[in-house]
């Protein structure tokens, strides 16, 4: 058996894969390699760039490939092909959580891993001082304050709501909570957040948004809210939901992804009965301990270990 020697592929947006590529590099240099010529397996972490790689790697290597999520709203013809073109090379497929690994066992018979992704807890924690952190970014103590922090608009015009991130049915649930929370205040990261940001100045409710920010000011951000929601339709983790696990954020959400992994039955919701739906943090953080680092990392390895010696 060759000594394994794992190459990843890059992603290149400035995307949470860039800093799991990362962190994989940092954690595990003496199984992986950053010259693909150098590796036995390729990790092809980030399934939209496969094109990159050069055929003759693809076929000679053992392929692993990540697949986030699949919306099937979307999976037209050329997504089909996509999907197919890259199978062929593929041995084993990871899926970042079990709902995706079902999506997907759907279009191959080929072996399926399911692991969600490791936690960085250098980066994610809790702060104890709110109160300090809420003046900071300006936010009154006696807020309520829900977040927000993926995409909810489709790039194609940057106006549609972007439908399997749910934002028409966050908007729904938040013109609830208002009612309930006359101090009602949202805040907004990350880019494509239009559609968002127009309603909540159509209804004059009280937000700031921050389309940038660093992980240190995420993190940051996480510790400002009374509540994260997840109103997702299609979702592979999202990452918010062990984000807020391990930075003790109260925290409900669809049963998309994660959700039936890392929270609690009471924490997840439809849109029948999301106003029951009720925040367990206790049970969420036991929950994401094993996925901390290096602990985190062990089941990785043994795939990894696994698909070398096949």
């Amino acid at each position: 058996m060759n000594k394994l020697k794992i190459y990843l592929n890059k992603a290149n947006e400035n995307w949470v894969v860039d800093r799991f590529r990362d962190e994989w590099y940092q954690y595990n240099r003496d199984i992986s390699t950053k010259r693909v010529r150098k590796s036995n397996l390729i990790w092809v972490i980030s399934p939209w760039t496969w094109t990159k790689l050069n055929r003759k790697n693809l076929e000679e290597k053992n392929i692993l490939c990540t697949v986030h999520h699949i919306d099937y709203s979307k999976f037209n013809e050329a997504e089909e092909k996509n999907f197919y073109d890259l199978d062929q090379y593929v041995n084993s497929y990871h899926a970042v959580s079990d709902s995706t690994k079902e999506q997907l066992s759907n279009l191959t018979n080929k072996n399926i891993y399911s692991i969600p992704f490791w936690l960085n807890q250098n980066i994610w924690y809790p702060i104890k001082d709110k109160s300090k952190i809420r003046e900071k970014f300006d936010i009154k103590e006696d807020a309520y304050v829900i977040g927000s922090f993926q995409r909810d608009t489709e790039g194609s015009d940057l106006i549609s709501p972007k439908l399997s991130k749910g934002p028409d049915q966050f908007l729904e649930i938040i013109l609830k909570y208002r009612k309930k929370y006359p101090n009602l205040f949202i805040i907004l990261t990350g880019k494509r957040r239009q559609f968002l940001i127009k309603n909540l100045e159509i209804y004059n409710i009280d937000y700031k948004y921050i389309e940038m920010a660093s992980f240190e000011k995420i993190n940051e951000l996480y510790n400002c809210l009374d509540l994260y929601i997840v109103a997702s339709r299609v979702e592979g983790g999202p990452q918010a939901i062990p984000e807020s696990a391990i930075t003790e954020t109260p925290i409900v959400s669809t049963n998309v992804g994660l959700a039936s992994q890392l929270l609690s039955k009471d924490s997840i919701f439809n849109m029948d009965n999301y106003e029951n739906a009720i925040p367990d943090t206790k049970y969420s953080l036991k929950k994401i301990e094993q996925l901390k680092i290096p602990e985190g990392f062990n089941k990785y390895i043994k795939m990894f270990e696994e698909i070398n010696e096949n």
